[in-house]
């Protein structure tokens, strides 16, 4: 039986998964700016351009998350005494369209998961092509990352969204 309980856990999760997020993005930028300019050698360089660009996103969408939970949290649990129609006719809707995004996200990663291997191994004993190595090492680093995080965020939506099913569908 879906409760206020399960919505309350979900939001939390959300909430410390955001905040895991947010931490990828910052030690990735962290990082990125360290291979850039302390080790900058051509391999560096190059590992270091996926790791801020993802490292961004990653921290921009960790932030926002994060922000946003508590309001999302407190506003279904109030709707599953108050206002039940507003699970059905928002809250539900959304989550479907959650699940559907999730399954783009994570084929996207497993697509710059193998364009990393190619490019990394494709250049990687080409030594004038060592910056070309590094981007496909800090893509598959990151991609990795997303990924992971991706999927055990895909996890938690997925059991939200089934309870949800069956409180709007009683």
């Amino acid at each position: 039986m879906f409760s206020k309980t399960d919505i309350e856990q979900y939001f939390s999760a959300e909430k410390q998964g955001s905040l895991f997020f947010l931490s990828v993005g910052i030690v990735a930028v962290i990082a990125a700016l360290i291979l850039f300019f302390v080790l900058k050698t051509p391999f560096y360089k190059g590992a270091a351009i996926p790791m801020i660009i993802v490292g961004l996103i990653a921290g921009g969408i960790g932030f926002t998350i994060y922000n946003r939970s508590d309001d999302d949290r407190i506003r279904n649990v109030y709707a599953y005494d108050l206002n039940p129609d507003e699970l059905k006719q928002k809250e539900y809707p959304r989550m479907q369209k959650v699940m559907k995004s999730f399954k783009a996200i994570i084929i996207a990663e497993l697509v710059f998961l193998v364009a990393a291997i190619f490019i990394f191994f494709y250049f990687r004993t080409n030594t004038e092509q060592q910056f070309w190595s590094g981007v496909g090492a800090g893509l598959f680093i990151m991609a990795v990352a997303a990924l992971f995080l991706d999927v055990a965020a895909q996890r938690r939506a997925a059991v939200y969204t089934k309870g949800l099913e069956t409180f709007v569908n009683k």
